[in-house]
């Protein structure tokens, strides 16, 4: 991704973000806070490159906060459960076309998309990176490091979604987390984990082939 492309995201962020803090009200203002932590890793990935950072020790510490907060950008799908609070369907059980209805669906789905797709983006463009400073370039390396981060990723999704533990909490008070996390690990949490793993490797498959066939999917240094 070119540099103007870059800055192009980044002022669409901004004045999404203002635009949000400024029009989307109780109970969905959390689309504020949560599309902000799914531009996160986006703006990270920003920062990784073939040579940057030089040095590993730089370089690993920032893979990790990137996937730390990577979980935050498909996070935003599941925010789309929240349009039943809306109450779209009317008693013919057909949609309602309530305007207010529709204003927050566009609001939800603008969020959604953008984290999604970009940081699907950012999830190709890490796991190049990481194949290319380990193992030349492996692509077995890079698959395997696609199907790693994926699945830690649907980990995370079940933190924050059903623990409700968001990722700065971690970075608050970590020790009052640690006994909800040692006791998730359930039936229902490994059928989640396993679906939304799935979910994400799919969509993932079809940018890359998207990328791929555009040939976007060449590391700058």
């Amino acid at each position: 991704m070119n540099r103007r492309a870059r800055w192009e995201i980044r002022i669409f962020f901004v004045a999404w973000l203002i635009f949000l803090y400024f029009r989307a009200k109780d109970p969905f203002s959390f689309l504020v806070l949560n599309t902000f932590l799914g531009y996160i890793p986006i703006e990270l990935s920003f920062h990784l490159g073939r040579h940057r950072p030089k040095s590993a020790w730089f370089f690993w510490p920032l893979v990790l906060l990137w996937l730390l907060f990577y979980p935050n950008a498909p996070y935003l799908l599941t925010d789309l459960f929240h349009l039943s609070l809306l109450q779209p369907y009317a008693l013919s059980g057909l949609l309602r076309v309530t305007p207010h209805l529709w204003i927050y669906f566009t609001y939800m789905i603008i969020s959604a998309m953008s984290c999604t797709l970009l940081g699907f983006w950012s999830l190709n463009y890490v796991s190049q990176i990481i194949s290319t400073r380990v193992a030349k370039g492996n692509q077995i390396v890079r698959i395997v490091t696609v199907l790693l981060l994926t699945f830690l990723t649907s980990v995370g999704l079940y933190i924050g979604r059903f623990l409700r533990i968001h990722t700065v909490y971690l970075f608050i008070n970590p020790e009052q987390f640690i006994r909800p996390i040692m006791d998730m690990w359930t039936s229902n949490m490994w059928i989640f984990v396993g679906l939304l793993t799935f979910i994400q490797l799919f969509c993932y498959w079809i940018l890359y082939l998207i990328m791929h066939n555009s040939g976007q999917d060449e590391l700058p240094d």
